[in-house]
């Protein structure tokens, strides 16, 4: 049974963190709403209470019945816990003329196993308006700051389950030896074997699948995106070629990129189905402007396309989806139950079309644990350390009508982009890359001849999850070689220019 540690979200910015940090540890979690209801069986080990943007004197404030917990199972309180605990067990919490904000230092009051090797003076970081100006009786000071008096405690009496509380937050970047004290409170508070790896969760997904599964067939829709590819190759794992993938060439896709894929596929023993679909996409893209129009269009003829392919085997019931921990976080509001469970960006809207029962394999891991599996299945790197890649490919990276013609002027000038950031090893340093065609032409000289002709935008960014993003600074002397290189190579495109904008206030993708 795996080990299990809950966090209980009261809407904080920082949960996800949280959870990461804890992930980081070997050492499985799941993140709640805190009204929701779970059961506590012997695979949980402990609960953390997230922060949260409200005061716990709000009239509405969010609230868990902490002792009831705390009866049970270790506790940690980070910041918004942590003074929701004080409240609830008798102190006293106000808004303070003390309110602190940013780094600060952290004092050791006393020697604890949740400070094991956390060094005196350690940076920690702040960020709360309330603070707690009376502990509760029965609670003893741990940690302190320059103007928080209360910056780390516990419940004291003996032959109860340990309650921690931190009115920092550890698992933010800025708290230098947060993640050593998130582990401390794992393994010296709440006992976690830190068994889980990627080993692990291949051995214990694989069970899963073939109980969830039995004889049953998959079907499922593959992009050559890491998530899609992760999942297929858990699932075939599990049943084998009673998995049929499906890959469409909607004829947006990167330059050759259709059968490097479907040979990838074919290296990995997936058993996949190529369509080339790109004649039906482009004529119902004719004419459509407005990037909601686009995708709109590009899912609809993916559907059908998909449907009429799935009409063709017989005795399917189930549909695979690459499904991870973020999308599955960004559907459940703190405030209320979700309404509706996004879906994998190339397959929106099938489980409700096609009456599939679904299978999602990583709807609870995050990208970076994804790729791990798939190292840990011998997935290529080619594979596994692409960039993201929209769902609508290159037809939102074309700004207006998205024609055949463009089309090829935008694979040749990116792949000649890409390339590049591979060649000069600087691939891997970016989150995200792309070039997008604009609709703008301009005049200017090769030779002796005047042009007219299209421009390029570059975009790079640098990011952990795509939440937000800076512009990636890459090297000047980088950027004019592939200017010059895309220029002198993509007849069609005489200017190109370097996007320098960071998310927000702008996305990462142009549509």
């Amino acid at each position: 049974m795996t080990e299990k540690i809950l966090i209980l979200d009261f809407g904080s910015q920082y949960t996800q963190l949280i959870a990461r940090a804890v992930r980081e540890a070997n050492v499985y979690c799941e993140i709640i709403p805190y009204h929701k209801s779970f059961d506590i069986d012997p695979s949980l080990k402990g609960i953390i209470l997230s922060g949260s943007p409200s005061s716990v004197n709000d009239t509405n404030a969010p609230e868990v019945d902490i002792a009831a917990l705390h009866s049970r199972l270790p506790v940690m309180g980070v910041c918004y816990g942590a003074q929701l605990t004080a409240k609830q067990y008798g102190g006293r919490v106000a808004n303070s003329n003390k309110r602190e904000y940013g780094r600060a230092l952290l004092h050791k009051q006393k020697e604890n196993v949740l400070f094991d090797g956390v060094t005196e003076l350690s940076q920690v970081w702040m960020s709360h308006a309330d603070t707690i100006l009376d502990l509760p009786a029965g609670f003893e000071v741990l940690g302190t700051t320059e103007n928080i008096p209360y910056a780390a405690f516990r419940k004291t009496e003996t032959g109860e389950k340990p309650l921690y509380c931190l009115q920092f937050h550890p698992e933010v970047y800025h708290s230098v030896e947060g993640k050593k004290i998130i582990k401390n409170f794992l393994v010296n508070i709440c006992g976690c074997s830190q068994d889980w790896t990627p080993a692990h969760f291949v051995s214990d997904t694989v069970a899963s699948l073939s109980r969830q599964i039995g004889n049953r067939k998959v079907i499922m829709a593959l992009s050559g995106g890491v998530d899609s590819t992760v999942a297929a190759t858990l699932i075939h794992k599990a049943i084998g070629d009673r998995l049929q993938g499906i890959f469409v060439d909607n004829g947006v896709l990167r330059k050759d990129e259709f059968g490097q894929v479907m040979e990838s596929y074919k290296k990995i023993g997936l058993n996949v189905k190529g369509i080339d679909a790109k004649n039906l996409f482009y004529t119902g893209l004719a004419g459509k402007v407005e990037p909601e129009a686009k995708r709109k269009t590009i899912g609809r003829l993916f559907i059908e396309v998909f449907q009429e392919e799935a009409k063709k085997i017989q005795g399917v019931e189930l549909l695979g989806q690459g499904t991870i921990y973020p999308d599955v976080i960004e559907s459940v509001s703190v405030h209320g139950p979700s309404q509706t469970i996004k879906s994998h960006h190339n397959v929106g809207g099938l489980p409700e079309k096609m009456h599939l029962e679904l299978v999602e394999p990583l709807r609870f891991l995050f990208k970076d644990e994804v790729r791990r599996v798939g190292a840990e299945l011998g997935i290529p790197d080619d594979l596994l350390q692409r960039h993201p890649f929209p769902g609508p490919g290159l037809a939102i990276r074309i700004l207006g009508e998205v024609t055949e013609e463009k089309v090829r002027l935008l694979q040749e000038a990116d792949h000649v982009y890409v390339k590049g950031l591979k060649d000069h090893h600087l691939y891997s340093t970016v989150w995200q890359a792309g070039a997008i065609l604009l609709p703008v032409k301009s005049v200017g000289v090769m030779g002796d001849e005047r042009t007219y002709e299209f421009t390029v935008a570059l975009r790079a960014v640098t990011s952990v999850d795509g939440m937000t993003a800076d512009w990636a600074h890459l090297p000047y002397t980088f950027l004019a070689d592939i200017s010059n290189d895309i220029i002198n190579s993509v007849k069609g495109i005489n200017r190109v220019v370097y996007d320098i904008s960071s998310k927000p206030p702008a996305t990462i993708e142009w549509e």
